[in-house]
């Protein structure tokens, strides 16, 4: 018997079944799921441990950009609460050219990598590390025959790249920190 010869009602019986066993399925399994920066189950959350997190000077100037995008990731509030954790970043920077032109010999293209190895310290007590690891960004940008351009297209990589980095680092760091406090 084929499924084009089964009546239109079974079929759609057969959908209803299908339909309410996912709901069932979805519902079972939504108690396992929290939220990362909201309420957990005991009622803490993790936003005031993010908030309380200095985050120390990163030379050169991907490290300017990246510093001030952790600090706006960690706490956009524009408060300042007393540090209890201190976030250590050292950032690598190489520039390639991975699209030259075979006739002019000049770069097509330019691209931005980035590697930031982040650690988290508690302030009080020193301590082994909250935190740690290693986050790789990069971007690739046009270049063209005029050098400003060049120039500010690099750097807007670099802004782009500083913006995914920061966003990565303050998400392993809240998964860090909301494992520990459970």
């Amino acid at each position: 018997m084929l499924s084009s010869d089964q009546p239109v009602a079974t079929k759609a019986r057969k959908a209803v079944v299908a339909c309410s066993f996912a709901v069932l399925l979805s519902l079972g399994l939504s108690g396992c799921v929290e939220p990362l920066y909201g309420p957990k189950i005991g009622g803490a959350s993790i936003v005031p441990d993010m908030q309380a997190i200095k985050v120390e000077p990163i030379p050169d100037r991907i490290g300017h950009y990246l510093e001030n995008e952790l600090i706006f990731a960690l706490n956009g509030t524009g408060s300042s609460p007393t540090p209890k954790y201190r976030l250590v970043v050292t950032v690598r920077e190489r520039l390639s050219t991975p699209i030259v032109n075979t006739v002019t010999g000049e770069a097509q293209a330019g691209e931005v990598n980035i590697d930031a190895d982040y650690r988290l310290l508690p302030i009080a007590g020193g301590g082994e590390p909250i935190a740690s690891g290693n986050v790789t960004q990069f971007v690739v940008y046009d270049r063209s025959s005029q050098r400003l351009s060049n120039v500010r297209a690099a750097r807007d990589a670099e802004i782009r790249n500083a913006k995914v980095l920061a966003d990565q680092i303050r998400t392993r760091i809240a998964a860090a920190l909301a494992t520990r406090g459970s």
